[in-house]
């Protein structure tokens, strides 16, 4: 692969990230409820699953799941479920006069959350598998191509995921009291509207 092909991937993936998407509105919202540490195992939840889509894509797996039209949806609206319950959950926790008091979730939880909100969108596969051989070359060998542009993209879902989480933890440090409650609703909120974003998807698909 050579350096200039690279340079329009990258180029090429930071336009597609521009805009956030539910793992972004996710991670805002566990950064600011647990703090940019914890956060970054919601970060890696969802990188895992990412990982993973591109595996599938790489084994040449998108065609069948792409057929698998019942199963993608059952795992994109289990997951809109999900989303929306942990988004209410966390805005009835918010009635509590004394957040530092209240039980902030778990590093294994946050890992789930992340993974769950990346693998409800299963169609990423079929994004990848479209969008890798954009920028291989067909004359050499592919492993180690798929392997630059897998972890090109996992670096900078990385350094977006972390660049939300930092913004997410460092506002909450300056806010307390009533002020701090409000940001634990729109954290829930985050979470709500993370839900309705993969399932305006989901329809759009189906449609």
């Amino acid at each position: 692969m050579s350096f200039d092909i690279w340079i329009t991937y990258v180029l090429t993936v930071l336009l597609l990230m521009s805009t956030p998407g539910p793992s972004q509105l996710l991670m805002l919202s566990d950064s600011a409820t647990n703090g940019l540490r914890r956060g970054m195992f919601t970060a890696a939840g969802d990188l895992t699953a990412n990982f993973l889509q591109m595996l599938a894509a790489g084994l040449g797996l998108a065609a069948l799941i792409a057929t698998s039209g019942t199963a993608l949806a059952v795992i994109k609206w289990l997951g809109v479920a999900y989303l929306v319950y942990l988004g209410v959950k966390q805005i009835l926790k918010a009635r509590v006069a004394d957040t530092k008091d209240a039980p902030r979730a778990s590093c294994r939880a946050l890992w789930m959350q992340g993974f769950i909100t990346s693998a409800a969108n299963p169609k990423a596969v079929v994004f990848f598998a479209a969008l890798f051989p954009l920028f291989i070359d067909g004359a050499r060998p592919f492993w180690p191509q798929f392997a630059i542009l897998s972890a090109t993209y996992l670096i900078i879902d990385g350094m977006f995921l972390t660049t939300y989480g930092a913004s997410a933890s460092w506002l909450a440090r300056r806010l307390q009291g009533p002020a701090r409650l409000w940001l634990d609703r729109i954290g829930g909120s985050f979470m709500i509207l993370a839900a309705v974003l993969l399932g305006f998807k989901s329809l759009r698909a189906a449609t």
